[in-house]
């Protein structure tokens, strides 16, 4: 049976990666020796973490006066990361789901934390837009996908101070305007690796503006200075990050994968709309095209179980709704094809007509 990948993260990758990764581990470049076996000194992998770079740097069109680290730690250690780099007086912050919740919770810990706006009350079924940002703030930090809750914020914002973007679930899944950002930073685990790798694209001429002491693995400067070298960095992680932008840009780069997630997305969300049983719980304006959620209509709640076992044998994996909201989540990232999409939206339909 065909198996269709909608796990929120770690989550689907593309094919060409995996196998690729799993070439190298057995024998890197025919040296006789695994990826995972040689040295993050030697210069197999000197070449490998600079195409890395080199990508991301291409696919984003990154300007200047940026750099792109691979860190490990996940997003969650960047919530306290980035405070210690940036926090000065005071700290703004939009509250969009629980990620930036615990974002907001590092940031409290160093000072004044203002939360400029917030969902919580409906919810966090949707991503404020009325708000001023403090213009003394020391920086401004958003969370631009909401992989809980499917919602997204799609554009980029102009901000009176340094601007700073959690992206983990939607990095290369459109085009940024990287310039408009201090700051970017996420794990690898939804669209362009797997999990253990973070990326950071940070411009280096808004740091050095803190007194405190920062410490040596948490100053972004200390890996700017070494190349995200400084200590052993995860190799095989960073590896599969290279051929899954490879494999972006064979496929147009960023451009072209937006078109394909719009499509996506706009199929499923139209299943959605027209149907008898299910409804989508994010409010149209805020709607994710990574993370697309949905729960049973009222009259059939107690159908919602009966779903999941159904789709799940139909080779449906990962669309159980995150313990907290329940329901249905499919994370449509890059990877997943058109079919799985399609396969799902078949599902459904089949699903109505029983029950019906």
């Amino acid at each position: 049976m065909t198996k269709h990948n909608f796990n929120a993260g770690p989550s689907i990758l593309p094919r060409i990666a995996v196998e690729n990764t799993a070439k190298a581990i057995l024998d890197l470049n025919g040296s006789g020796l695994g990826l995972m076996e040689i040295s993050h000194r030697h210069k197999d992998f000197q070449a490998i973490i600079d195409e890395a770079v080199a990508l991301f740097k291409e696919l984003l069109n990154i300007p200047d006066g940026y750099h792109v680290l691979f860190l490990g730690g996940g997003a969650s250690m960047q919530f306290c990361m980035v405070p210690f780099n940036y926090f000065r007086s005071k700290a703004a912050y939009l509250e969009t789901g629980v990620w930036a919740k615990k974002a907001i919770k590092e940031s409290k810990g160093f000072g004044e934390t203002i939360i400029v706006a917030s969902s919580a009350e409906k919810n966090f079924n949707f991503v404020p837009s009325a708000y001023e940002i403090p213009a003394d703030a020391d920086y401004f930090h958003i969370t631009t996908n909401n992989t809980i809750y499917g919602t997204e914020l799609r554009k980029d914002i102009d901000s009176p101070v340094p601007l700073i973007a959690d992206m983990s679930s939607d990095i290369m899944s459109r085009p940024v305007d990287v310039s408009k950002y201090a700051l970017i930073y996420g794990g690898a685990q939804k669209n362009v690796g797997p999990a253990g790798v973070t990326f950071v694209i940070v411009r280096e001429d808004t740091l050095g503006k803190v007194e405190r002491k920062i410490p040596t693995m948490l100053d972004y400067r200390t890996h700017i200075g070494e190349a995200s070298l400084f200590n052993t960095p995860p190799c095989v992680n960073i590896f599969t990050l290279k051929e899954t932008l490879k494999w972006i840009k064979a496929l147009g780069g960023v451009e072209a994968v937006e078109q394909m997630n719009l499509k996506k997305a706009g199929l499923l969300y139209d299943a959605i709309d027209n149907s008898t049983i299910f409804v989508g719980t994010a409010e149209k304006e805020s709607r994710s095209l990574m993370n697309i959620c949905f729960v049973m209509k009222d009259a059939y709640k107690d159908k919602e179980e009966e779903f999941i076992k159904f789709a799940q044998g139909k080779g449906m994996v990962g669309i159980k709704g995150h313990r907290s909201v329940g329901g249905f989540r499919a994370s449509t990232y890059n990877a997943l094809p058109i079919e799985s999409v399609q396969a799902l939206i078949d599902a459904m339909h089949e699903f109505e007509k029983m029950v019906v």
